[in-house]
């Protein structure tokens, strides 16, 4: 490995030649602040337009400022980075930025977890030297995303992620000077776009520029309401982070916390969305069956390789990118719209309630939830089988709201029937956990044997695609896992050139699958957090008594008192969907 030798504030640097100044000041625990830069290094992301000019440094010989994020070290470099006339650049651009940003902090939902907020108060911003116009937009509020573009300060970081990484192509710079924002072509509204709603853009904005729909409102006047049955289910990724929003480690589950401030709040039931996600895998996985059963005798009219169908980005992807393919993917609903098609049917029949009197919520790691449960082909006479999702953070700040104190909150259990769930049901927060979970059971119902390992290690990991063969009885299912929409697009670009040998795919949306979620907790752009949440996920499977989602025995109970069998004509109606072309 080629080295270069420099010297950072007065410290001796040895560093790998090619890296840039804002790298090799990290690797010497030197922080230098950025705006617009943002790297996750196991993830291959990095956003560096070098737009910002935050990240200035002074470098002895030359006559500027250089930006620290785009230029590359040298041998013999003498950097200051902390110098009074870098200071003085950076709070004169940072004062520039704030002239034409609105004073509106108390109210933006981003308060309080802004990066340009905490960047004023680390340069020591008290008062705003340039007065002048202030570019003004109008706002745009989709079922899932508000753009409010005057907080726009042209990061890039949502164009990045949403053309680079998502390859869904929304979202870049228009105009020029003074009026450049970045919006969606001849800034239509995203509800006009090819949108998939997945978030990302607002996981990585910096100010609140893009924030969710935020919900909290609305369950909190169906709370209120005293003719209103409310239950709550909550997905698997949000136990791994919430913990985060109350200054607990990254990685810290807290799902017997989560079940305890959800029943202070009031719900009058506390239900777990992992216990639909064995009803997926029941359908999913019997589907799966079925197509690979009827492909090993001969059926040319099989479509292969069946695609999963939890996350709601995705579908809306390839219902925009590749309706030509829409025959592939499976038909059974998310978990989410799962649990609220039961709930609404069976639970209610259950409790002696009028679906028109129960109100579902779902605690989603995920903004395209919100546009999920709005969808048409999921209500019944206009009534919605899921009434509001909120995200992890909505769920923080209500818990907040109401003087909870979460980190001392004692562990509960969640209700039953439909809050016993297996570990299989949980791995559906991480990337290639779906697969996995499906592989538990295809196995077992395949073979009639029972599984040799039920970790398959083959399936894990973080990189964007993941390829596995797995021993069915002699049969080798080949597998493949993409996460990440760029990702997915490769696949499908695969199928439909028809050089893909895979038989299952799973595709999520969000780098990391829901652990990385657009409604979870900010990471701003560390890495570690996700893996850390990763990490939680498999410690609460393998902590589950039962790991099979076959062996529910509330899904076991759900079948023989309701729904007959996997696939019967009721639990098509009630668990299965359709995909349309927007094209």
């Amino acid at each position: 490995m080629d080295t270069v030798q420099l010297t950072i504030d007065n410290k001796p640097v040895v560093v790998q030649k090619g890296i840039t100044i804002l790298e090799a000041a990290s690797s010497a625990g030197i922080h230098i602040p950025t705006l617009c830069h943002m790297k996750l290094d196991d993830l291959n992301i990095e956003n560096r337009p070098g737009g910002c000019r935050i990240c200035v440094v002074e470098v002895e010989g030359r006559r500027n400022l250089a930006p620290a994020c785009c230029t590359e070290v040298g041998e013999g470099m003498i950097i200051n980075s902390h110098s009074i006339r870098v200071i003085n650049a950076r709070q004169t651009v940072l004062e520039l930025i704030l002239s034409d940003h609105p004073a509106d902090c108390l109210i933006c939902a981003k308060s309080g977890k802004c990066d340009l907020q905490d960047m004023a108060h680390h340069l020591g911003i008290r008062e705003i030297h340039y007065k002048g116009e202030q570019s003004t937009y109008r706002e745009d509020t989709s079922p899932a995303i508000i753009r409010d573009v005057d907080k726009c300060i042209m990061c890039r970081r949502c164009e990045m992620m949403c053309n680079e990484v998502q390859t869904v192509g929304v979202l870049s710079a228009i105009n020029r000077g003074f009026n450049a924002v970045v919006s969606p072509a001849f800034e239509m509204n995203l509800d006009h776009s090819v949108c998939t709603y997945c978030g990302q853009c607002v996981a990585v904005c910096p100010t609140g520029a893009l924030t969710e729909v935020d919900q909290t409102a609305h369950v909190v006047r169906a709370l209120s309401d005293p003719s209103k049955t409310v239950i709550v289910q909550t997905a698997p990724a949000v136990r791994a982070a919430l913990g985060e929003e109350f200054d607990m480690e990254p990685g810290t589950l807290v799902t017997g916390k989560l079940a305890a401030a959800l029943r202070r709040l009031g719900f009058n039931y506390v239900f777990d969305t992992d216990f639909a996600a064995d009803l997926t895998i029941m359908e999913e996985g019997t589907e799966m069956l079925n197509r690979l059963s009827r492909f090993l005798e001969g059926d040319k009219s099989v479509k292969l390789p069946i695609l999963t169908s939890c996350c709601p980005a995705w579908v809306k992807f390839f219902e925009h990118q590749f309706p030509q393919l829409k025959d592939i993917p499976s038909t059974a609903r998310s978990p989410q719209q799962m649990f609220g098609s039961i709930a609404k049917t069976y639970f209610a029949e259950k409790m002696g309630v009028k679906r028109e009197n129960l109100v579902v919520v779902s605690i989603m790691p995920c903004v395209a939830k919100k546009y999920e449960c709005g969808r048409d082909e999921f209500k019944v006479n206009d009534n919605p089988d899921v009434d509001y999702a909120i995200t992890t953070r909505e769920l923080a700040g209500l818990i907040k709201l109401a003087n909870i104190n979460f980190s001392k909150l004692p562990n509960e259990d969640f209700d039953l029937p439909m809050g016993e769930s297996t570990g299989a049901g949980v791995i559906f927060g991480t990337t290639g956990g779906v697969i996995e979970a499906a592989v538990r059971t295809a196995y077992e119902l395949y073979t009639k044997k029972p599984l040799p390992k039920l970790d398959f290690h083959e399936l894990r990991g973080m990189e964007g695609i993941r390829q596995a063969t797995i021993d069915f009885a002699g049969f080798p299912l080949k597998i493949g896992i993409a996460h990440g929409l760029g990702n997915a697009r490769k696949l499908l670009e695969r199928i439909e050139s028809g050089e893909s040998e895979f038989h299952a795919i799973e595709i999520m949306s969000c780098p990391g699958g829901c652990i990385g979620g657009g409604g979870q907790p900010y990471h701003h752009g560390n890495a570690e957090i996700l893996k850390k949440r990763q990490m939680a996920i498999y410690q609460e499977d393998s902590n589950k008594k039962i790991r099979k989602s076959h062996e529910n025995p509330y899904i076991i109970q759900l079948y023989e008192e309701f729904l007959g069998k996997p696939m019967s004509e009721k639990a098509h109606h009630l668990l299965h969907t359709e995909y349309f072309d927007r094209t």
